[in-house]
């Protein structure tokens, strides 16, 4: 299952089950999971874990030391979730000491080609990143967040669960969950209704994450306000409540 022309460090610990293509380089304290393939020409890095049944193509960098002049070769980490896809000539960097030394790619992630991501990056469960798309440091993505083709996210933005963030937007600010954003600068242009309906919300579910959107962005009061309106005049199912609380804790501001 590893071809003969790929370099494997000794330390190594690879499970039977993986596949290791032509002239790939796998370096020391690296694991890898059961059931996942490594394309040929592909580079794992020092102190890389990679979950099972993961497929990362050919030309692929994965844990390269992180692209940040505070770094001086310190040991630092990057995990990846079971089941994630990762194309040709991604780039995913380790953590840094100040970042907390690791960087963690979620289960069942989707990185299309050419994407970045840099140091002390966390992102959920089923994240997609379009062609192109680059993630500065310290930037946390939520579960089944959608990043469109050639977006660029600023340093220490968060985006929210299922949020969706159009092609070639720049994001300088928190992005809510359930929502859609784009442009450059990227603002908010309502919920993801599309993408909320795939994941089979309920009409019910939509119509108060509507009332609590309306009262945040639509008439002009500050967050506390908004805040303060929606937990008198909406129900606090949990997605209203996990709305409110990630634009009430935002500590970067949110995007409007």
């Amino acid at each position: 299952m590893i071809h003969p022309t790929a370099i494997i460090d000794g330390s190594a610990e690879i499970d039977s089950r993986v596949t290791i293509g032509p002239y790939a380089i796998v370096k020391s304290d690296v694991r890898i999971g059961a059931g996942t393939t490594i394309g040929s020409y592909t580079t794992i890095d020092n102190y890389v874990s990679i979950g099972e049944d993961c497929q990362i193509f050919q030309y692929a960098a994965i844990g390269g030391a992180p692209q940040d002049l505070k770094f001086h070769g310190e040991k630092s980490y990057l995990t990846i979730g079971r089941g994630s896809i990762i194309r040709e000539f991604v780039t995913i960097n380790r953590g840094t000491e100040a970042g907390g030394g690791i960087t963690e790619v979620g289960e069942e992630n989707y990185l299309m080609a050419y994407t970045h991501i840099a140091h002390d990056c966390k992102t959920g469960r089923q994240v997609i990143l379009a062609n192109n798309s680059t993630l500065a440091g310290h930037i946390e993505i939520g579960d089944h967040a959608t990043i469109g083709g050639l977006v660029a996210i600023h340093q220490f933005v968060k985006i929210g669960n299922y949020a969706y963030i159009g092609g070639k937007s720049a994001v300088v600010k928190d992005i809510p969950p359930f929502v859609i954003a784009a442009g450059d600068r990227a603002t908010l242009h309502g919920l993801n209704n599309v993408g909320l309906k795939r994941h089979r919300f309920s009409d019910f579910t939509l119509g108060e994450l509507k009332k609590a959107y309306r009262i945040f962005f639509r008439i002009g009061l500050t967050v506390k306000q908004a805040s303060e309106r929606v937990k008198a005049e909406v129900e606090q199912i949990p997605e209203v409540k996990n709305f409110t609380n990630f634009i009430v804790t935002s500590s970067r501001g949110i995007t409007r």
